[in-house]
């Protein structure tokens, strides 16, 4: 199986990476952010990971994006695919889907590293 590497990031601190598929997620799923609760914390705590994966669509997403990550694998060009997944602030949304991406895929046999860009970047005050 192909290599994947797994990207997540925050608009808000820089530009995407370079990717094959590139998931923006800022304007279509509900963010953590906007409750005080979870604003400090970060996908490495469940409330904020329970908050994200019970989010309308977001199953879904992630799901097309496996599918999405196969055809780029039996493409004819050799070499790792690398998806990015990115939210406003690179702390929630983003690095909760990368992580169950990463997830599935590794179930699926693929050889998976996940790389959380922003995760320790400070909140951003909006």
């Amino acid at each position: 199986m192909a290599a994947v590497e797994i990207v997540s990031f925050g608009f808000l601190h820089g530009a995407p990476p370079p990717a094959h598929l590139t998931l923006d997620l800022r304007h279509h799923f509900r963010d953590p952010h906007v409750s005080p609760e979870l604003r400090y914390m970060t996908a490495h705590d469940k409330a904020v990971r329970d908050a994200v994966l019970d989010t309308s669509g977001i199953t879904n997403l992630i799901e097309a994006a496996v599918y999405a990550v196969a055809a780029f694998a039996v493409g004819p060009s050799a070499g790792t695919v690398t998806v990015a997944i990115g939210c406003a602030g690179g702390r929630h949304r983003a690095p909760t889907v990368a992580m169950a991406l990463g997830d599935l895929l590794t179930v699926a046999g693929y050889a998976v590293a996940v790389d959380h860009r922003d995760i320790g970047e400070p909140v951003v005050q909006r």
